[in-house]
């Protein structure tokens, strides 16, 4: 099945609560009292909670647990009608969308049955803060081994933030062999509107699978893939089929966009219809208006669209633009969606908003709801490049290509009380609690890089063109924006901070795909001495064992980064 429904007896498998499944570990947990959260008029409400309560202080007390079984299987799909392998969760790409309340606990046991293609896996939950739980973060190579073929992993997170962000595999380049799906946390919102649509996947897609792709991404540069998806379909040529939507005249609706693409830079836009933004990666913001909205790979957008179009016309363009300053695509002018006020879809003549093809990002626009101030500190400076290593692109921080081990995750070694880490491990020690640490990236090649970070949402401190200056760079510390990824700038500079209040092992890297296996990466080891206690030590030992031993009998090679 590609991107299809899923049945009754799919559901009951994908997803039980404590409290409903007799299967459940957890089944003694007492649910909470009924709670509706909000309603359409009311969204800034979240049962006892509400926008202005402070997150990351605060969160509900739900007594929940969403518990999710998924499963990776190599699959044949023709997305957009033409044929090609790929990796499926659950039998569809994306992946089913997975659901929890702020406050609930999530635990999802993730089945490799990758038996064609003999990978290994992880999934990672992106944005996820990971609380105290950094075992659970899901990066081979950093925060576990691999899980092999027949093997299973269960994660367990709490929910401590709410809103729009994915899942994928953090293994290789399965995220962008369709190993990924979408995420979202009820909360409350800066804005009302009448119903939630759920979210809009965008990704490029070639008919080369990455894998395939990869020895030219290494010896040549990126390669131009042939089309992109929206929600896991398109067109091409006079093949496939169109994503669609419908709409109501007079109600308004809410509108979660990712880019999950592996190195597309997307403008994002319905043709005659406004969005109002209304959070940003997992951080609710002061609502803006834009018809044209940025949006880097990684990152996440709610938006609310009011329905008052009805008398232009029954069909709109929804637009997915590659922007050609930062990225290439072979069917730029046609990844496209329909947005339709009628029972029955039709080919839309609508016209597409003016905008100027570039590689921004938001952060002009953004304001946390919640306003924080940071601390002080002094920055770390780290300078992106690109080298040859033996005939390949690597890319480096500070002349250092990541390379990492998927037997020996930087988090066992922890465990193991290793204090002397590789160079090539890339790692930043933070021993102090709960203080403030500055990053400064810059770089001066012409290429933008959306910087992610685990663990974390950071706080943007400055970003534009040039490098960054100590003495002259001006900070803005007065409540700037606030996400889990950002973008480098083309030939400039970002500068970042967060506080050292999370103990664990997280990787921060570029998310174009070909770059964070080529090693821009580094990782920081947060306050090593509380680390292990958070650990069960047992469990990571013994799926590192299976996968050490799964390796040498398959003869695997590892030929990236190792994330």
């Amino acid at each position: 099945m590609f991107a299809s429904k899923l049945s009754t007896a799919t559901l009951s498998f994908l997803y039980m609560t404590a409290a409903a499944s007799p299967y459940s570990s957890s089944s003694s947990l007492v649910p909470r009292a009924a709670c509706a959260g909000n309603t359409p008029t009311t969204r800034n409400e979240w049962c006892d909670f509400s926008i202005d309560t402070d997150y990351s202080t605060v969160v509900p007390d739900t007594g929940v647990t969403r518990e999710y079984w998924i499963e990776l299987t190599d699959v044949i799909v023709a997305p957009d009608g033409v044929a090609r392998p790929a990796i499926a969760i659950n039998g569809t790409i994306p992946a089913p969308t997975l659901f929890a309340d702020w406050g609930d606990t999530v635990v999802v046991h993730v089945t490799n049955a990758l038996t064609t293609s003999t990978n290994g896996t992880s999934i990672h939950w992106h944005g996820i803060r990971q609380q105290f739980t950094s075992e659970n973060d899901g990066v081979a190579s950093i925060t576990q081994c691999p899980a092999g073929p027949g093997e299973v992993q269960t994660y367990t997170w709490r929910a401590t933030q709410y809103g729009s962000t994915w899942y994928h595999s953090h293994f290789a380049l399965q995220a962008w062999e369709g190993a990924a799906g979408a995420l979202i946390i009820n909360g409350p919102a800066t804005a009302n509107y009448d119903e939630d649509k759920g979210m809009i996947f965008l990704s490029d897609w070639g008919h080369a699978t990455v894998d395939e792709l990869w020895s030219q991404a290494e010896t040549a540069g990126p390669p131009s893939l042939d089309n992109g998806l929206i929600n896991g379909t398109n067109v091409y040529n006079d093949t496939g089929s169109r994503f669609e939507m419908f709409f109501e005249e007079g109600s308004s609706y809410r509108v979660r966009i990712v880019n999950g693409a592996v190195d597309t830079h997307f403008k994002f836009s319905i043709d005659n219809h406004t969005l109002l933004v209304i959070a940003a990666d997992l951080v609710p913001v002061e609502p803006f208006t834009t018809t044209t909205l940025n949006i880097g790979m990684g990152q996440r957008y709610d938006v609310v669209v009011m329905a008052d179009q009805g008398a232009v016309a029954e069909n709109f363009w929804i637009r997915a633009i590659p922007q050609s300053a930062c990225s290439e695509n072979e069917n730029p002018d046609n990844i496209r969606g329909i947005l339709s006020y009628s029972n029955v879809t039709s080919t839309p003549t609508t016209t597409g908003w003016d905008y100027t093809d570039s590689c921004d990002d938001e952060t002009p626009n953004l304001v946390p709801h919640i306003a924080k101030t940071v601390g002080e500190s002094t920055a770390v400076l780290e300078q992106a490049g690109v080298t040859i290593l033996n005939g390949l692109f690597r890319w480096t921080l500070n002349s250092t290509s990541l390379l990492v081990d998927w037997k020996n995750p930087t988090l066992l070694q922890v465990a193991n009380a290793v204090t002397d880490f590789e160079t090539d491990d890339s790692v930043i020690q933070l021993s102090e609690p709960n203080v403030w640490f500055y990053m400064a990236i810059e770089t001066d090649l012409a290429v933008p890089h959306p910087i992610h970070l685990h663990g974390h949402d950071f706080f943007v401190l400055s970003q534009g063109t040039g490098p960054y200056d100590a003495e002259t760079t001006p900070l803005n510390t007065a409540n700037p924006p606030r996400r889990d990824t950002a973008l480098l700038p083309p030939s400039g500079h970002l500068v970042i901070a967060f506080e050292t209040d999370n103990p664990g092992v997280w990787l921060m890297h570029c998310h174009i795909g070909w770059h964070t296996s080529q090693g821009f990466a580094l990782q920081f080891v947060e306050r090593y001495d509380e680390i292990a206690a958070l650990t069960n030590i047992t469990t990571l030992s013994d799926t590192c064992s299976t996968w050490g031993s799964f390796q040498e009998t398959e003869g695997i090679g590892q030929e990236d980064s190792g994330i």
